[in-house]
């Protein structure tokens, strides 16, 4: 018996672009699967539509090799473009024609049939919830709407891959959440793969399978947010965060003499001198431990050992917040980068 292994949608090989001396894209290697959405999250300038566009074709690396749909783009651009749909930051329409021009024009670009090209273009703004702004000029939308019809731009040749650049810039929060919702909903019911850039980090959190971390041109992590947790720099195995009363030098002793334990973090703002005092009037501290392995039981009966009150143990993993902060803005990244 044999099985057939599924083959990436999207496979990059020590992919790299250099201006000059300056590299915007620094040997990438990255692979995306089908229905998968992956967010590529990093500040601007990172090298994320650099990236991108060598994924179009429609620049050319300095290095290495970009394939979709297990095409190369380099040196077959249009075959790409027949299965990848492609919405950039800023989508230009004819602004005085109506939604329903657009696409029909799209559509027949796309060497799709008069008849066909309206059916699609009409289920499509009903899919975005442009219905009831089909016979407008797009030069009256919003930008939420123009993104919606971006969408349905993309959609109606019918793609097996969306690449959408920040496609939520400068929407406001409930357009936001409503054009999230329609591309996950797309992914999921139509198995659409889906690459989104953008450097929102909760938005990537809300709807992407996987998140790739990108700065100066470079992918320095890659997973979900339980892996990408794993990868940062002496990340423990477990993190339990621990309301305690009265808490003591003793008590931190104790805990820290556990075999498993690396690092405890008194969490409660403030300094020594306002510690000491919750601890004097034994007001409860919150504290995080971390290490290796799986031992919230025996911290637990540490702290009721030694006479303390426990008011809550919880478990606590890094979020996309966290990893963010480590991984752009804290020193250690710029250190590790150099």
């Amino acid at each position: 018996m044999t099985t057939t292994s599924v083959q990436p949608v999207i496979e990059l090989k020590k992919l790299g672009k250099r201006y000059g001396e300056f590299k915007a894209v620094d040997s990438l290697d990255l692979n995306i699967m089908p229905g998968e959405i992956y967010g590529l999250l990093g500040p601007n300038g990172a090298g994320k539509t650099t990236t991108i566009l060598m994924m179009l074709g429609l620049t050319e690396p300095t290095s290495g090799s970009a394939k979709v749909c297990g095409i190369n783009a380099t040196r077959n651009p249009m075959q790409v473009k027949r299965h990848v749909g492609y919405m950039p930051d800023d989508v230009g329409f004819y602004e005085d024609r109506t939604a329903i021009d657009n696409l029909i024009y799209t559509a027949r670009l796309n060497r799709i049939a008069p008849d066909e090209a309206r059916h699609r273009a009409d289920m499509l703004l009903e899919r975005v919830g442009l219905r009831d702004a089909t016979r407008k000029r797009v030069g009256t939308y919003s930008r939420g709407m123009r993104q919606r019809l971006g969408l349905a731009d993309v959609l109606i040749k019918q793609p097996q891959v969306i690449i959408l650049d920040e496609p939520t810039l400068g929407i406001d929060p409930e357009g936001v959440r409503e054009l999230l919702t329609l591309i996950r909903d797309l992914s999921r019911n139509e198995g659409l793969t889906v690459l989104l850039s953008s450097h929102h980090l909760h938005q990537v959190q809300q709807i992407c399978d996987r998140v790739g971390l990108f700065v100066r041109g470079k992918l320095i992590a890659s997973g979900d947010i339980a892996t990408l947790s794993r990868q940062l720099d002496d990340a423990p195995t477990f993190r339990v965060e621990m309301s305690v009363s009265p808490w003591s030098p003793e008590l931190e002793r104790s805990l820290i003499a556990v075999e498993r334990v690396e690092r405890i973090e008194v969490t409660t703002t403030g300094d020594s001198l306002l510690r000491l005092f919750q601890a004097q009037a034994n007001a409860p501290v919150t504290v995080t431990i971390s290490g290796e392995g799986d031992i919230p039981t025996e911290l637990a009966n540490i702290v009721i050992g030694q006479g303390a009150t426990l008011h809550a143990l919880a478990p606590r993993s890094y979020g996309l917040d966290d990893i963010y902060h480590r991984y752009f803005e804290g020193g250690d990244a710029r250190e590790r980068l150099g």
